[in-house]
């Protein structure tokens, strides 16, 4: 079929999906478009909507409401064309365990009708990483390794968008550092890349994001600007007696919001400012000790969990 995306700088687009399990409303009202060229995140916990969206987007399964284009073409009328353009990773590891290395990849590429050797060079740079364990059963491979070779698979036969479903899960910090790298460099050769995944820390890893919650975006910008709309100052605070502290601040009447994040909990006040003097006393009338306050610049996370609590 023709092209029906009128403007080439859009590789996908969205309007008002919709998708539900029976019951379960797993995506509400989906507004988007993303940019050719560019890396583009869906940020959300698990079970935010984050692989339907890419399933429906991949031509996989059928939304209930909406439409939805990439690369031009429509994902129930045109699936056959989208499939030649696309690249997906699913989030669980779904290569063939039993073939080796260079099986999976010559699969693939013969599936869609290429040789590993017509495109090398746009794999070159991560399946090298690998090819020294190129007889080697893919189910032998660490996560890592494995994630290097979905990777090659997805992009063996050139595509013009590539979906990545939460590929850094279970996959080590220095691992998830360098698959960041590859996908800069996919970007660097046109490809357009949509990625999802849990971890906020990887938003400003990205281009642009979409937060997402129980199927619903709550905001789609540049992480800088996400973080610059953070309308409270943020506190860290901390005491010998975390649990209890987190109940106090919450119990408090001028708290605004009030998250754990690791081993200190972030707090915002109705009134904007926090003296800190004030907090110190109530804290210490409340039998805390050690207690230490300051401030702190919002993260995404931060702002995630601001947005959620609306």
């Amino acid at each position: 079929m023709n092209n029906q995306n009128n403007n080439p700088d859009i590789a996908v687009h969205c309007e008002s999906v919709s998708k539900n399990y029976k019951d379960v409303e797993a995506l509400r009202n989906i507004n988007f478009d993303v940019e050719r060229g560019e890396i583009f995140g869906i940020i959300g916990p698990d079970g935010a909507g984050k692989t339907t969206l890419f399933r429906i987007l991949t031509t996989l399964i059928l939304a209930n409401e909406g439409t939805a284009l990439v690369d031009g073409f429509n994902v129930v009328g045109d699936y056959r064309d989208i499939r030649k353009r696309v690249g997906y990773m699913p989030g669980r590891f779904s290569l063939y365990q039993d073939l080796t290395v260079e099986e999976n990849l010559n699969f693939f590429a013969t599936v869609f009708n290429t040789t590993i050797e017509e495109n090398y060079d746009l794999v070159k740079d991560i399946y090298q990483q690998i090819e020294p364990f190129k007889n080697r059963r893919a189910g032998k491979l660490s996560g890592g390794m494995k994630q290097k070779l979905a990777l090659s698979c997805a992009l063996i036969h050139k595509p013009s968008v590539l979906f990545l479903d939460e590929p850094t899960t279970g996959v080590d910090p220095v691992s998830r550092k360098e698959f960041w790298g590859m996908l800069k460099n996919l970007k660097a050769q046109g490809i357009t890349i949509l990625v999802s995944t849990p971890y906020m820390d990887e938003a400003s890893l990205c281009d642009r994001i979409a937060l997402i919650q129980n199927g619903e975006f709550l905001t789609i910008d540049t992480p800088k600007n996400i973080v610059s709309q953070y309308k409270n100052k943020l506190w860290a605070v901390e005491s010998d007696e975390m649990h209890k502290l987190l109940l106090d601040l919450r119990a408090n009447e001028t708290t605004k919001s009030c998250f754990a994040f690791g081993d200190k909990i972030h707090i915002s006040m109705d009134n904007g400012d926090l003296i800190v003097d004030s907090l110190q006393k109530l804290l210490l009338e409340k039998g805390h000790t050690n207690i230490f306050i300051r401030e702190i610049e919002p993260t995404i996370e931060d702002c995630f969990m601001q947005l959620s609590q609306r």
